[in-house]
């Protein structure tokens, strides 16, 4: 009998490591922690376009003015407990963020990224480019529609996010600026459609991505773009959330501090 139970200890051991192993792709518990302590106002909201239902977060400011609009665009994780986190640190800033689930009727009975029992990233990776940007400007033509929204609307996003931040900025043509953290660009020929001044933040130790830089920056440029990247040397793919996180590097640490100030700043203009 001890024998037995010793046995099904270990199963039980093993059978929530895996859980935990799975739910690390979306979960993270010091960024859920943070989020029930934050002050500002935030809701889950569903914007509806062309038969398509999206949940999406809003994060208030604690302002007595109207604010622009921040639209937040997720990791290849999804709409993670880092990313509603993040939003809720860009309404700390002062601004409105607007944080669309892009995995919204993706998951088992037709629930969004809390939803996977496993698979976010593949679900991700494997959406559809026209249904991404039609559900981001459905999220963005939202935030512009608040009452506390001031009119002026910027994109941001993060590694998958990143690249479609910079993507959107060849499909939407009322941006402010778009913001690519550690994402791949566009393709050249789309480039010419951008109207928006592009800033790229980029880690020092992430060759798949940094090996796109010197060709973006010269096809940016023939195509009289704004296209301005800043490296933070030492720092690694996903700083933003790596850098903030309790087993965090000193050098993602630095970059995401160096980042946030860069980025507010941009943001001020």
């Amino acid at each position: 009998m001890k024998k037995y139970m010793e046995i099904v200890i270990v199963l039980v051991g093993i059978l929530l490591s895996a859980q935990t192993v799975v739910a690390q792709e979306w979960s993270q518990p010091w960024a859920r922690a943070r989020i029930e302590k934050s002050s500002r106002h935030s809701e889950w909201v569903t914007v509806k376009h062309d038969g398509r239902s999206v949940d999406t977060l809003i994060v208030y400011p604690e302002s007595k003015d109207k604010r622009p609009v921040v639209l937040v665009i997720h990791e290849v994780f999804g709409l993670s407990d880092w990313a509603q986190e993040l939003a809720d640190e860009v309404a700390a800033a002062g601004y409105i963020a607007v944080a669309p689930d892009l995995l919204s009727g993706m998951a088992p009975n037709g629930g969004r990224t809390k939803d996977f029992p496993s698979g976010v990233t593949e679900a991700v990776s494997k959406l559809n480019p026209d249904q991404v940007t039609a559900d981001l400007n459905a999220a963005a033509d939202y935030g512009l529609r608040l009452p506390a929204s001031s009119g002026k609307i910027y994109v941001v996003g993060f590694c998958w996010g990143g690249a479609q931040s910079f993507r959107f900025a060849t499909n939407r043509g009322d941006l402010s600026a778009a913001f690519v953290f550690y994402g791949s660009p566009p393709p050249t020929d789309d480039m010419s459609r951008i109207k928006a001044p592009v800033y790229g933040f980029y880690a020092g130790n992430d060759v798949r991505i940094d090996a796109t830089i010197p060709d973006t920056i010269a096809a940016m440029k023939a195509a009289g773009k704004t296209y301005d990247p800043v490296t933070y040397e030492g720092a690694g793919h996903g700083f933003m959330r790596a850098g903030e996180a309790p087993d965090a590097t000193e050098a993602n640490k630095k970059a995401r501090e160096e980042s946030w100030k860069r980025w507010k700043s941009l943001l001020a203009h």
